[in-house]
């Protein structure tokens, strides 16, 4: 009897071993979004909570603000995320479920609890510099309050040799292409400008290009001849000054394509920061911070910023732009630049962000 329960067990050891062997694996859902939680309320604290709230980020979720002091009813009240000060963070994290934490601090000097911080990073909880994370997902930096010296230690910024000259080599071949494929549709868009409106086919402009160099940039005319009889201004949303053609010109980005000899003759690059007039490069310099970073490389037929922005209008508009413009620099890459031209394409197919 005891044999034939030795052999039973046996069996039923071998049957959960093959079943075990031959089982289908687990199936297993994608894992949730990161829990993120943000110390600090300042500008940038609030901007990147803004940021993964609205955007509804795929991989962040907020969970709330800490502060040095938050003890203090009015401070709940203008920062209704707030969940606490720094002293319970360990509670927040744990209550919460945080594995994700943000340091968004104008000032660090004291107060910040780096023990507790260095103790969640080695138990493998993510701990990001503000900066890094709205960089991330926005694809622009808050350069408002970014210090020179994030920008100096940073490891972007690389301006390899092999990829500069592939990235010239680029230039060359698809501008040389794109002129010689294109002869018909300039030369029917030429007889349209001249049966549209008086003035000539082309429309040339100084432009600011790379280490400050000023060129002339080409651009098929869609104005009146009497656009800057007043002086220079922004182009506006339903522009008056754009002749009837014109419109349709600048929807598609028709006008731009003279620009491919700019880039021939190395004064532009086809991805790269839209180059600025000179009057307005004066006024730009001054109130953004780091501008003439922008002038590091060939300003660009097209760019991160025109694919991210709409059109710049205004101060305030090239402000925003700028960030993106930062962002490229930053990360400037032949990957990066073939994603630019790609998503120019769908920008220009579907007409959107002219004036």
């Amino acid at each position: 009897m005891n044999a034939k329960r030795s052999i039973s067990l046996m069996n039923a050891t071998d049957d959960a071993q093959v079943k075990a062997r031959f089982a289908m694996p687990e199936l297993r859902l994608p894992a949730s979004r990161r829990r993120v939680l943000i110390l600090g309320t300042d500008k940038l604290a609030r901007e990147l909570g803004h940021l993964l709230v609205s955007e509804r980020s795929f991989r962040y979720e907020l969970v709330g603000f800490l502060d040095r002091h938050a003890d203090h009813a009015n401070e709940r009240l203008l920062h209704p995320g707030l969940i606490g000060s720094f002293d319970q963070l360990s509670e927040a994290v744990e209550q919460r479920r945080v594995n994700t934490i943000v340091v968004c601090l104008d000032d660090r000097r004291g107060g910040l609890p780096l023990q507790t911080l260095l103790d969640f990073k080695a138990m493998g909880i993510e701990v990001f510099d503000g900066h890094q994370l709205y960089e991330q997902e926005s694809g622009r930096l808050s350069i408002d309050l970014l210090k020179p010296s994030s920008l100096i230690f940073s490891t972007g910024f690389q301006r390899r040799k092999l990829t500069m000259s592939v990235k010239r080599c680029m230039d060359v071949i698809v501008a040389l292409l794109g002129l010689v494929a294109l002869v018909p549709v300039m030369a029917i868009v030429s007889l349209l400008i001249k049966l549209d409106s008086r003035g000539p086919v082309f429309y040339r402009q100084t432009r600011v290009g790379r280490q400050g160099d000023p060129y002339e940039i080409w651009k098929f005319r869609s104005m009146r001849l009497d656009a800057e009889s007043e002086g220079a201004r922004w182009a506006i949303a339903g522009d008056p000054r754009v002749t009837r053609l014109g419109r349709w010109l600048r929807k598609w980005r028709i006008d731009e394509i003279p620009q491919l000899m700019n880039v021939l003759k190395g004064e532009m690059a086809l991805v790269g920061p839209r180059p600025e007039r000179p009057i307005f490069v004066q006024e730009l310099r001054t109130a953004i911070p780091y501008y003439d970073l922008r002038y590091t490389v060939r300003p660009g037929l097209t760019g991160w910023a025109q694919t991210r922005f709409r059109y710049a209008g205004s101060g305030e508009d090239s402000h925003i732009k700028f960030q993106y413009d930062l962002y490229y620099l930053k990360n400037l890459s032949l990957l990066l630049d073939i994603r630019i031209l790609f998503q120019t394409i769908k920008v220009v197919s579907l007409g959107e962000g002219a004036r």
